[in-house]
């Protein structure tokens, strides 16, 4: 529980009590590679703190075919956020592509936050400010980067991305065809 005592920490002023009363409502729970943290239909009611790995937040359509929407690595928290907020059934399937260790929030260790912590509104708030910078800013990529824009710096968001997940996912995130990313990483080596 080190890692997210150290983040919690460097999010807020948090007393050492404070901590162990969070945490003591958390708990480990270890994912196996392709293991399904979070299944669509149901209510989240947990947030995930990543410990060790790496997981994927993916969308099926109606065809079936599934769009990796989000990524989320070492010392990043991970849920279906807006589904959580609301208490409604997620759309998304989080998976483990790796390995994977996490430390798991349910609701009541976030509403005790919410209560008891001096500045748990204000670690709350910054969990949601990160998330939703995130997503706009993945909008805005989508809409105003070229598919070379946006491989060119996927690394700035996913560190060790391309040797850490199947380029297919990749792909799919950065909606382009496997085929395309292909070609980008060939014309990358070509430079070099």
């Amino acid at each position: 529980m080190e890692q997210i005592r150290q983040i919690v920490g460097q999010m807020i002023q948090i007393s050492e009590k404070e901590t162990q009363g969070f945490l003591d409502r958390c708990f480990i729970k270890r994912f196996k590679r392709k293991e399904v943290l979070s299944h669509p239909s149901q209510v989240p009611n947990e947030i995930f703190f990543i410990n060790q790995g790496i997981v994927r937040v993916l969308l099926t359509d109606q065809q079936g075919a599934e769009h990796t929407i989000h990524f989320a690595l070492e010392n990043q928290f991970i849920a279906d956020y807006s589904c959580f907020l609301q208490r409604k059934p997620s759309m998304y399937t989080l998976q483990a592509l790796e390995d994977t260790e996490t430390v798991v929030l349910p609701r009541s260790a976030i509403d005790w936050g919410y209560k008891n912590l001096k500045e748990g509104d204000k670690l709350g708030r910054l969990i949601a400010e990160f998330y939703f910078v995130y997503q706009d800013n993945r909008i805005r990529n989508q809409y105003t980067r070229t598919p070379k824009e946006r491989y060119d710096t996927i690394t700035e968001v996913f560190a060790d991305i391309h040797n850490r997940v199947p380029q297919h996912m990749i792909a799919s995130y950065l909606e382009i065809t496997p085929i395309h990313l292909s070609r980008l990483k060939k014309e990358d080596r070509a430079k070099v």
